[in-house]
């Protein structure tokens, strides 16, 4: 429990020293908290129809204090799905991101520790992802096995996991003939035991950088999925919103059905960027001189 303390402020530490990462920490934190509280917080049921206060269906509404976002054409509560979009929209990112970390990290360790044919055959294989055309490769894969949640998170996961191995099989080469993992080695340490106790804490700021990265990356492709129409049906995320205005004609007109999730995309992907270059300063020494 006390390293996993240490470990959580020594992050907190890197954040609260670079300003925009700082920024970008409180931008998720209030989308994580948004994200948690969703049902408590929403005023309204996301797929309701709603009668204003004059009887009428409350259809294409403006911004106002019965409904601070806005209605839809189905007059549903905008505020309601950006809410609901939220908790969804960040639990596909943070998956996804995750996930594909995961992956990319362990084949670039074992990639770059290993050398040989194994760097070969794992090196091609992420060479083959590479030539997939990224938002083509997830939509004809969601189209082909369904538009649920699960597919559209292995989807991104398939693709999102090259870049962040091939940096961290690049680092690995470097580290791997430290005299450190000498030390190891003559100690008689195992493979395993060098590569995540020895290695891998060398390369966390790294995987950080690219956790950050990779979250961002899902979000964009969700939401570009969706805005397709490729996105789950069931589910109400950032991306869905924007599909259904423009399945409704209306993009040009109600403009407060568009603003809200387009500037909720920009904002987080940004505020996850910012929180990736106070990382980049660490893993990069030479940032710090600037």
């Amino acid at each position: 429990m006390t390293a996993v303390l240490r470990f959580l402020a020594e992050q907190w530490r890197i954040i609260r020293a670079d300003r925009l990462g700082m920024i970008g920490a409180l931008i998720v934190g209030f989308a994580l908290l948004v994200a948690l509280l969703a049902p408590y917080i929403a005023p309204h049921d996301p797929w309701t129809s709603l009668r204003a206060a004059d009887g009428r269906m409350a259809v294409l509404r403006p911004p106002s204090w019965e409904y601070l976002l806005g209605t839809t054409s189905l007059a549903r509560d905008i505020l309601s799905q950006m809410i609901w979009a939220t908790r969804t929209t960040v639990a596909i990112g943070l998956v996804s991101g995750l996930i594909s970390i995961l992956i990319g990290a362990n084949i670039g360790l074992i990639a770059g520790y290993y050398g040989g044919r194994i760097d070969e055959v794992l090196m091609r294989l992420t060479d083959i992802v590479y030539g997939m055309p990224f938002l083509p490769f997830v939509i004809v894969l969601i189209a082909l096995f369904g538009r649920s949640i699960s597919f559209v998170v292995l989807a991104i996961v398939v693709i999102v996991w090259r870049t962040s191995a091939r940096v961290i099989r690049a680092q690995t080469l470097s580290l791997r003939e430290r005299q450190f993992v000498t030390a190891a080695r003559a100690r008689g340490a195992g493979d395993l035991r060098i590569i995540y106790l020895h290695i891998m804490p060398n390369v966390l700021p790294l995987l950080l950088l690219y956790t950050a990265f990779n979250i961002a990356w899902a979000i964009i492709t969700e939401a570009s999925a969706s805005f397709l129409g490729f996105g789950d049906p069931d589910l109400v995320t950032w991306g869905g919103i924007l599909f259904d205005l423009w399945t409704s004609g209306r993009i040009r007109t109600a403009w407060w059905w568009f603003a809200p999730p387009a500037l909720a995309i920009v904002v987080f992907v940004a505020a996850l960027v910012f929180i990736s270059r106070a990382y980049e300063t660490v893993a990069n020494p030479r940032l710090q001189e600037r």
